[in-house]
């Protein structure tokens, strides 16, 4: 009987302690860290847990890893053999960085504190698992509605005009009825042809430094990069750094390399329609993956974050829907001012921030807006009376881009008088005085430049043989060549807009005669010029300068030049044929065919220019933007709205889920200082 009591009283105990286990709140393995915290049971609710939701707190999700810094005095020593070497390499920071604290759970390494850090790359969760993931929709573009924008890129940087280079492969450079451009009949190889059916294959360049490029696609397209589309980036850079020094270091950043691929693949599509887009596209969805990726790391190189995201955001300007895929325009201004680049930086901080504020400001003639970074907070030195030192125009080049923004704004902050007398008076004496210190400046840029920017021959048109009705202006160097097309643009934009025109027929007729002479020198280079590195400000300027012009004939030859750039090129430039032809007043149905009947050669070599001059012209798959009318247009005289928040220090930035400010004492160190 004692030994059935016992049994009994066990299996008492045993049933309680069962009991005891199965009312015990079971532990979950998925919870939210906050409830781990306090020490609570988590419900698992997504995406809020009860426990969260009722003390209104964050629900915290995650996984939690311990790091335990383990320090080794005296490391094993290895004795060396004949048939193998044994090395020791410490991953633990590398992976410990793609956590949260982890690590400054770790000490400071001696490399470390020389400012030397290891490249970390945290790792980003990229849902899409489709080889050509579109690029991820930034949510501090703030962008005007699609209706307020012409569908196309912002005019101004487009590409390039072609000039054929007798020292490159012949088989690359023969004719073609659709473009003349260098690579616009470039022979596709079988296997190149089938890869773009084939969108799964790899394309993304290998992250290993590379000695060479040894992909034959790959080399094609850094080849149409630097003599195509890198030429007219540097068409203000005496170094060269696109074209020249960056696709060397590219060899060893995948970032850079993609961002590279990307421009030359997109401008082999404007030129060469047996090329297709996705190639194009996943290279600069690429590069934007790794771009954001890096900006998630405190170490980061700074340097090559913000020169990708320039090259980028052109590609962006070169694509067909540009202002519906602007993912880095507002980026790439916050990364330069993010690094301190301005008017004094040199090398490639000096590269970048010309070519970014360049593409703005064409941008902001055609749209009339006023350019988001004040001249004024460049830091140009605007001294004219210290020697610049031969060799060195771009000095005066960056000079005259500084007039020009300021006529730029000057331009678009004009307002309607408000019919009140006294006030409107002082409001046109004030402009006036504004008015006459630009002009001032022109004139002064134009007495103080070298005689290397002045003209080395000057033909009129009687002398030519050309029968060009413009005169012939020979300018060397392709600095001067921009230079000279901003100071005549600026001179025209200021005589569009002298407040006293309308109050005195002497000066509105005065005016007329500047906006005529200097259109016609303008219309001079540009007609006679035969560096295809030039063509982006080229166009822009020549829009300009031809709405000055009142001779049929030579708003006819405006127009064949125009047209010889979309032959050369393939950019669409309809809108500014059909903006110039409305200010022209050729209305006229008869008189557009009879234009076109003039010219007969140029049309019919190209299918999109059949009926160049005919309002109901379809537009060509290309890269610029038809011609927005006011009425579609934001409100002229604005801030460029693109850039006008382009500041990681403002609540709404750009890249705003994506940047984590950099530790500026790791992330300044980078070989890109040597240039």
């Amino acid at each position: 009987m004692a030994s059935k009591a016992a049994v009994s009283t066990a299996s008492t105990d045993t049933g309680a302690a069962a009991t005891a286990n199965a009312a015990r709140p079971k532990r979950v393995r998925t919870g939210c860290l906050t409830c781990r915290e306090r020490h609570l049971k988590c419900d698992e609710g997504l995406p809020d847990c009860q426990n969260c939701k009722k003390s209104n707190r964050e629900c915290k999700r995650g996984v939690r890893l311990n790091f335990i810094d383990t320090t080794i005095k005296t490391p094993p020593i290895t004795p060396p053999t004949e048939d193998w070497d044994v090395t020791f390499q410490d991953e633990s920071r590398e992976i410990a960085s793609e956590y949260r604290g982890g690590l400054s759970r770790y000490t400071t390494l001696d490399s470390e504190a020389d400012g030397v850090a290891p490249k970390q790359e945290p790792q980003f969760d990229f849902s899409n698992t489709d080889p050509l993931i579109q690029a991820p929709v930034l949510t501090h573009q703030q962008l005007p509605s699609q209706s307020s924008y012409p569908q196309g890129g912002v005019d101004g940087f487009p590409t390039t005009m072609q000039m054929q280079d007798s020292r490159q492969d012949p088989h690359q450079r023969h004719g073609s009825i659709n473009s003349d451009s260098t690579f616009s009949s470039h022979t596709i190889g079988a296997s190149s042809v089938a890869s773009y059916n084939n969108p799964k294959q790899t394309l993304t360049p290998p992250g290993e430094t590379r000695e060479t490029l040894t992909d034959p696609e790959e080399l094609l397209f850094m080849q149409v990069f630097v003599e195509e589309v890198g030429i007219w980036m540097d068409s203000m850079d005496p170094y060269k750094h696109f074209s020249r020094l960056l696709p060397f270091d590219s060899l060893g950043e995948p970032m850079l390399l993609n961002a590279f691929l990307a421009c030359g693949a997109r401008h082999l599509i404007l030129v060469n329609p047996a090329y297709q887009e996705e190639k194009a596209l996943h290279f600069y969805d690429s590069a934007t993956r790794i771009l954001l990726r890096q900006l998630q790391n405190p170490y980061r190189d700074t340097v090559i974050c913000a020169t990708t995201a320039v090259i980028l955001n052109v590609y962006e300007i070169m694509g067909e829907r540009a202002l519906q895929r602007m993912n880095h325009i507002a980026g790439a201004r916050a990364l330069i001012k993010e690094c301190g680049w301005n008017a004094n930086s040199v090398g490639v901080g000096a590269a970048c921030f010309w070519l970014n504020v360049g593409m703005e400001l064409l941008s902001c003639l055609h749209f009339n807006w006023q350019v988001a970074w004040n001249p004024d907070d460049w830091g140009l030195d605007m001294d004219f009376s210290r020697p610049t030192g031969p060799g060195r125009e771009e000095i005066w080049t960056y000079r005259i881009m500084w007039i020009l923004a300021k006529a730029a704004n000057f331009r678009a902050a004009t307002t309607p008088l408000r019919s009140d007398p006294p006030q409107d008076h002082m409001r046109i004496q004030s402009r006036y005085e504004e008015w006459k210190g630009l002009m001032d400046w022109c004139d002064a840029w134009n007495n103080n430049i070298p005689r290397s920017m002045q003209p080395l021959g000057h033909l009129y048109p009687y002398q030519q043989t050309s029968k060009s009705l413009f005169p012939e202006v020979w300018l060397i160097k392709r600095a001067t060549v921009v230079a000279r097309m901003f100071y005549h643009t600026a001179v025209i934009i200021l005589a569009q807009t002298n407040p006293m025109m309308t109050m005195s027929q002497q000066e509105m007729q005065d005016m007329q005669e500047m906006q005529m002479h200097n259109a016609r020198e303008c219309c001079g280079i540009i007609a006679h010029v035969k560096d295809r590195g030039v063509a982006s400000v080229a166009l822009r300027s020549i829009h300009h300068a031809g709405e000055c012009l009142v001779s049929r004939p030579e708003q006819e030859e405006v127009l064949t030049i125009v047209n010889k750039i979309h032959k050369e090129t393939g950019w669409r430039i309809q809108f500014i044929i059909d903006d110039l032809i409305k200010r022209w007043g050729w209305n006229d149905q008869d008189n557009l065919q009879q234009q076109q009947q003039q010219m007969p050669n140029l049309m019919g070599q190209h299918s999109g220019l059949v009926q160049n001059f005919a309002p109901q012209l379809q537009q060509a798959s290309t890269s610029m933007p038809p011609a927005p009318s006011m009425k579609s247009m934001l409100k002229a005289g604005m801030v460029n709205p693109m850039l006008a928040k382009a500041d990681f220090g403002q609540p709404v930035h750009p890249y705003q889920n994506y940047y984590v400010a950099p530790n500026h004492q790791q992330s300044t160190q980078n070989h890109f200082n040597q240039y």
